[in-house]
């Protein structure tokens, strides 16, 4: 089949025959037709009209040397590091035509993860049998661009508690039948992006695990429309809009959703199995996905927040304070933390490192920490400027039926209008926009929570950062007897587990 189009991708996850979909209570058949999942759908088809539109095609599309020709970049395996610098400029552009997180991200650093893993163990341990299942499903994504769900996040029970010590044994996902043909797969995974409408999702462990979590230790993909699958749709803030018919108050552009997945004792044949018992690989593997993800938070962030500028000096315009000296410095403030997110994303992916002789381009896990890091701070910054700009009515103005009604609408354009030359409801609109990008799980929310915690970062700050070195160069410049030895490379960095295995 090759690269698909948006319209492909839509016809392809009509039906549902085994997988239930569940919103606010409902079942839902079609998720292409459903009104609070369209938006969502849309988003995610704009992964795939990219590698057909003149703008980004170059950036959605690169050469795969695993079936020979040409792929849509969400499936790609990263070959360089100009790779993983076209994948963060490439998600900053995707953000400027959904305004929200288009989903395919996840599915996308969990392909490459495996990719690493597989081969690594390959490498070291003599064994090939999950490099070969893999390669055999990689080039089955490829040749038939599939839209993949990347599922990490365990509902995780007792925090405190290690995946086998669970007063619920199912709180972490888990083998619970090992038969000739498989494996069968009981548990769940939380706060999964895009999980609805998918083709396929790859269920990835959550942690690194010890030998008594070996049941755990689990990596695998099966389609979602699998017998045994349950999806629940989260809420998110102003949700019911989409179900409201509008083009102003609710999402008229696109949407994301994220989804509780469920697996109830879920068939997986070996051939779709890449990592199982192997527990002492769980850590590599989620260090090395982890990383992979907080880079990309870089570009599609600060794509959002491209767009909260953009409609933060719109509305500026509109009630005629653009040109004041405190709005442009507002305004200055908001390009800086925009820009540092996106920088430090391309630092991560520029400085990226190859784990693999044959390929296996990771980045930086220092500059994607940083990364991510940023993204945890930056966008509430970046919001709370805009809504200081934009005033009150970010979370007061009339709904959009109340301007169409005729009975009031002269009222509301005549008591809401700024600078007679801009039209109140252009001012509307922004400020709907600014509202529904701003104040959106996928803005906020997810930039403290996506790929980890700031907690998670700071973790791995320690552990990648040389203190003792550091210690050494300053007690060496403070005439200090100390023996320093001088490595070649300027940064006094200690290499990752990833680096290591």
């Amino acid at each position: 089949m090759g690269l698909r189009t948006g319209q492909q991708y839509v016809e392809g996850i009509k039906n549902r025959k085994h997988a239930r979909i569940y919103i606010m209570g409902k079942r839902v058949t079609d998720v292409t037709t459903n009104l609070f999942l369209k938006p969502s759908v849309e988003s995610f088809k704009a992964t795939f009209d990219a590698a057909f539109q003149e703008d980004t095609r170059d950036l959605a599309r690169a050469y795969s040397p695993y079936i020979g020709e040409e792929v849509n970049r969400f499936v790609h395996i990263h070959q360089s590091p100009a790779d993983l610098v076209a994948k963060v400029k490439l998600l900053r552009k995707l953000s400027h035509k959904t305004g929200t997180c288009f989903q395919r991200c996840v599915g996308w650093d969990a392909l490459n993860t495996l990719y690493i893993i597989t081969h690594k163990i390959a490498a070291r341990e003599g064994r090939a049998e999950y490099k070969e299942r893999f390669m055999k499903y990689l080039e089955y994504v490829q040749r038939n661009d599939l839209a993949l769900a990347g599922a990490m996040t365990d509902v995780k029970g007792v925090r405190t508690l290690r995946p086998s010590e669970q007063p619920n044994p199912d709180a972490y996902v888990r083998v619970v039948e090992q038969r000739d043909d498989g494996i069968v797969v009981r548990g769940a995974k939380a706060n999964i992006t895009g999980i609805a409408v998918v083709d396929e999702v790859i269920v990835l462990p959550t942690r690194a695990m010890t030998e008594s979590d070996a049941s755990y230790a689990v990596a695998f993909a099966v389609p979602l429309d699998t017998p045994g699958v349950t999806v629940v749709v989260g809420r998110q803030i102003n949700d019911a809009r989409r179900l409201e018919g509008g083009d102003l108050d609710g999402v008229p552009y696109m949407a994301h959703h994220e989804g509780l997945v469920i697996f109830e004792d879920v068939f997986v044949p070996w051939d779709r199995v890449f990592l199982y018992k192997d527990w002492r690989w769980t850590g590599p593997l989620v260090e090395i996905f982890a990383s992979y993800h907080r880079q990309g938070y870089g570009g599609c962030k600060s794509g959002l927040g491209d767009v909260i500028i953009g409609a933060t000096q719109g509305l500026a315009r509109a009630i005629g304070i653009a040109d004041k000296p405190a709005v442009a410095e507002k305004l200055a403030e908001m390009v800086f933390l925009n820009e540092s997110m996106y920088s430090a994303g391309l630092a991560a992916s520029w400085e990226g490192v190859k784990l693999l002789d044959d390929g296996g381009w990771w980045v930086n896990p220092m500059y994607a920490n940083v990364t991510k890091h940023m993204v945890a701070r930056f966008p509430y910054e970046v919001a709370k400027i805009a809504h200081d700009i934009a005033g009150g009515i970010v979370g007061t103005a009339p709904s959009e039926f109340d301007f169409k009604n005729g009975e009031i609408r002269h009222l509301i354009e005549k008591y809401l209008q700024g600078v007679p030359e801009i039209p109140t409801e252009e001012r509307l609109r922004l400020v709907r926009l600014l509202e529904n990008v701003s104040v959106s799980v996928g803005y906020l929310v997810e930039s403290v929570h996506g790929a980890g915690s700031p907690a998670a970062q700071k973790i791995m700050f320690t552990r990648l950062y040389d203190f003792q070195k550091a210690e050494e160069i300053a007690k060496s410049l403070a005439r200090v007897k100390v023996t320093v030895k001088w490595p070649k490379e300027p940064e006094p960095r200690r290499p990752s587990e990833a680096q290591k295995t």
